[in-house]
């Protein structure tokens, strides 16, 4: 969808990237490791900088105590995270229980793993997507290994509240089972609330790899710089995996990345406000043009039903968009096991500046004389 943004000069609201350039202040360390020579290979954890901050943040955020060498590995991103987790911890057969829809990695790295994939469907009950109860605990057999968890949750932006986390982490406690959560908008979440990470949770830590990134918390999504912490046993198997991948991240990005997190409220709450108030701004114009928005709890993403809107399925939908109306979004049937699951939702993206989102809305606003049902 990005290369059809490019092909037909459209505002590209499909893929989750920033247009901005991200922090001076990260900017300006990056540039300052490379001119100093920092352009060798760093350690394979990760550069203790890096570590070091990481497990600050995780005490000072979360009180979450985790030791920075060895406990806190730096990863390219959090996309290899999750695959070194699920490939480094899952044997051939092992069923991964995750939530859908989701992030469009995960079935492939549950695929890359031997693994079977085992989705658990949000619903949306008119006001907010929520788990459904005892989906969860459904979902396990005598073959499941390992939990999934994706909160705050692309692609629908629902944040899991109290009572689900609680389920999901019963759930873990009594069967056992390792939890891998992906916490890449941990600070992007809006109107008051608040991420808990599961490992939180009583009994949860010692079975529970934590996964994040620079990327999204700081808009340098193109930098790649991610994270895991879990105790040594669970993060032995992750690393085993990470080393045969990319086997180091760029260390320039993790001092930048370091700074980052040692300057975390500084950056996200200027951030998180641009972003709400796109969201709305955005949730307003496809409204206005007769597109249901589905209620987003954090992250970078709106979802709107379509199903009175067109007759059109999702995915050819988004492939007319741009000759519509000028604007690129993703069908969600990509987010599904099965795509008819998400044929009738879209997802858009608002992490763009408000000059892009207002540009947006005045070409969405074309779809009014369009509107097929």
């Amino acid at each position: 969808m990005s290369a059809l943004a490019l092909k037909t000069g459209s505002v590209n609201l499909g893929q989750g990237f920033p247009d901005g350039p991200g922090p001076e202040l990260l900017r300006n360390v990056a540039m300052a490791a490379i001119h100093e020579g920092d352009n060798q290979y760093p350690p394979g954890i990760g550069v203790p900088e890096l570590l070091e901050a990481v497990a600050a943040h995780q005490q000072s955020e979360y009180g979450l105590i985790y030791d920075p060498g060895t406990e806190v590995l730096a990863t390219a991103g959090a996309t290899e995270a999750v695959a070194s987790a699920l490939l480094g911890l899952c044997e051939p057969g092992d069923e991964v229980i995750m939530l859908e829809p989701s992030y469009d990695s995960y079935g492939a790295v549950v695929a890359m793993a031997g693994a079977v994939r085992v989705p658990v469907r949000l619903s949306y009950n008119g006001q907010r997507w929520v788990l459904p109860p005892g989906a969860i605990g459904a979902a396990v057999t005598a073959r499941s290994r390992l939990l999934l968890l994706n909160s705050p949750h692309n692609p629908t932006g629902k944040v899991l509240d109290e009572a689900e986390l609680e389920e999901v982490a019963d759930t873990c406690r009594r069967h056992d089972l390792i939890a891998v959560t992906d916490e890449v908008y941990e600070h992007l979440v809006f109107d008051g609330r608040r991420h808990v990470p599961l490992a939180t949770l009583e009994g949860m830590r010692e079975r529970t790899v934590l996964i994040s990134s620079a990327g999204k918390s700081f808009s340098v999504t193109g930098w790649k710089v991610g994270w895991a912490c879990a105790p040594p046993a669970l993060l032995a198997g992750v690393r085993a995996a990470k080393q045969f991948l990319t086997y180091v991240t760029p260390a320039p990005m993790q001092r930048a990345a370091a700074a980052g997190l040692r300057a975390t409220h500084q950056l996200v709450g200027p951030l998180v406000e641009e972003l709400e108030a796109n969201r709305d701004l955005l949730a307003k114009g496809l409204e206005s043009v007769g597109l249901p928005v589905r209620s987003a709890e954090g992250t970078y993403f709106l979802i709107v039903d379509m199903s009175g809107f067109t007759d059109l399925d999702a995915a050819t939908f988004c492939r007319q968009l741009p000759e519509l109306c000028g604007v690129v979004a993703v069908p969600c049937s990509v987010f599904y096991a099965d795509p008819a699951a998400g044929s009738h939702l879209v997802r858009f993206a608002f992490c763009k500046s408000r000059a892009t989102i207002e540009e947006a809305v005045d070409r969405l606003a074309r779809l009014s004389a369009w509107r097929q049902r």
